[in-house]
């Protein structure tokens, strides 16, 4: 039997305005085709040069802002069919590696660290090149 892609639509969010808006949109698509909807987001280490903060919990921290996209994507009707993913790593390699796993990915056309100036960001670019699956690139509401 051939290996075939679980019905999950990951979309990648970074807590900008462009994600929390995709994440709305694909939410959208989950339900009207039936589809799982993974709501995912990465974290990085601590770097050794960095300020010492012995409270900091990054990987806490990430998930406590994945939370709060998904509240202010939906407020209090969070979608039944919402997955949370948090992964430790850079974005777009985890989300090319969660691609692997999808229908399809979606992704705001910039993120937080974003130029302002350009169409779309570092990560979507990436994505869009190497992604195994279908990538939207949602360009907000």
């Amino acid at each position: 039997m051939e290996n075939t892609p679980r019905s999950r639509i990951v979309v990648g969010i970074d807590g900008s305005a462009q994600s929390i808006s995709a994440l709305r949109y694909a939410a959208t698509l989950a339900s009207a085709l039936g589809n799982e909807l993974v709501a995912f987001t990465s974290w990085l280490p601590r770097v050794a040069l960095e300020d010492y903060t012995p409270d900091w919990a990054p990987e806490q921290d990430a998930r406590d802002a994945l939370e709060k996209s998904i509240v202010q994507a939906f407020g209090d009707d969070i979608p039944e069919n919402l997955e949370r993913e948090v992964v430790m790593g850079p974005a777009a390699p985890n989300l090319i590696e969660a691609s692997k796993n999808a229908v399809m990915l979606v992704m705001g056309t910039r993120g937080r660290g974003g130029f302002t100036g350009l169409v779309m960001g570092s990560v979507s670019s990436s994505l869009a090149a190497h992604a195994k699956c279908p990538v939207l690139i949602h360009h907000g509401e």
